[in-house]
């Protein structure tokens, strides 16, 4: 019997990208899932709603906000082990709205610590991002890696993870900060640069609009940042560990664009698109990651290569009913 089965386990963010897939494997998994999900007037569960009614029907959802600390105190009542992934993750969206980012990723996840202390959690697995490293000082980078805060949001990112640090030092809460570098896969948002690649090409277009080509990333394909996320979960070495999810391969920008293009539509070509540019100093370079302590930790590794997991994506976006609901013909901030 692994560690979380019969657990009964609170995601938050569970309505977007990498929690809506967190929640179908912690099911797999035998959990009792509680769904955090953000409430608006549309009462919209983001992308659970899209999730089979038998699933929907294992899940128990939570509408609320995590810079709210009593709705979250509630949401984490019963609760034996959280994941908090819920944040604001759009890098351009940070440059104009940087109070936001300040109150939903450090507030937010001050207010997921402070209800977590008197909850006797087992678990709190805090989700931080490649992004708190700046570009690479060396690679493959590992977790002493310095911390350079390029962008309002990887600056968040850095205070929210040095919180939840302090709460493990200071209050022996059973903190693991876990970091993925680069997730896609189906469901992403089109602010990510592969949806935006995907989306243009499936709905036509022969010139692909994208900002710098050169800046090299380390891609996961999302089924293996979850199956890192769960294996950290399980691992009573991880607790007090900052941990990254890593492939321990780059690729840059321009070359992910081609093998994409070559895929879809071969004929397809990229143009530089000025307005999707980040500030020169703000633009991270390079991001290799190191996967070697959670190999050593949970002996995790990815199970997706780059091509397989492109393919499950590109297959996901090409059903007209997951195309639709983006708006690949304008730059998601």
């Amino acid at each position: 019997m692994s560690f979380l089965e019969g657990k009964t386990v609170l995601v938050t963010g569970a309505d977007g990208f990498i929690g809506s897939h967190l929640v179908e494997g912690l099911l797999e998994k035998g959990c009792q899932v509680r769904a955090f999900v953000f409430y608006n007037s549309f009462n919209s569960w983001g992308w659970l709603d899209t999730f089979p009614e038998k699933t929907l029907n294992e899940i128990d959802v939570f509408a609320g906000d995590v810079r709210d600390p009593n709705g979250v105190r509630k949401a984490m009542e019963g609760i034996d082990v959280v994941f908090h992934l819920a944040a604001l993750i759009a890098i351009p969206f940070s440059y104009h709205s940087p109070d936001s980012y300040v109150d939903t990723n450090i507030k937010g996840t001050l207010n997921v610590l402070q209800a977590s202390k008197g909850a006797g959690l087992e678990r709190v697995l805090v989700t931080s991002t490649s992004e708190v490293y700046g570009t690479a000082q060396y690679v493959p980078i590992d977790e002493n890696h310095p911390f350079q805060g390029q962008s309002p949001y990887s600056a968040t990112k850095i205070g929210a993870d040095r919180l939840a640090e302090s709460f493990y030092r200071s209050f022996d809460l059973p903190v693991t900060i876990i970091r993925p570098f680069n997730t896609y896969g189906p469901r992403q948002s089109a602010r990510a640069v592969i949806p935006t690649i995907i989306t243009q090409l499936l709905s036509g277009a022969e010139e692909i609009k994208l900002g710098s080509l050169h800046p090299t990333r380390d891609f996961n394909y999302v089924k293996d940042t979850v199956a890192g996320f769960i294996a950290i979960a399980e691992s009573n070495d991880a607790i007090g560990e900052e941990i990254n999810i890593a492939s321990q391969k780059e690729i840059s920008i321009g070359e992910i664009a081609h093998n994409i293009i070559d895929i879809i539509n071969p004929s397809a070509r990229v143009v530089s698109d000025d307005i999707r540019l980040r500030p020169e100093n703000s633009e991270v370079e390079r991001l290799l990651g190191s996967n070697e302590k959670i190999n050593r930790l949970t002996g995790w590794k990815p199970g997706f290569n780059l091509r397989e997991g492109l393919k499950e994506t590109i297959d996901w976006f090409g059903q007209k009913e997951n195309l639709r609901a983006y708006k690949w013909g304008i730059y998601n901030v």
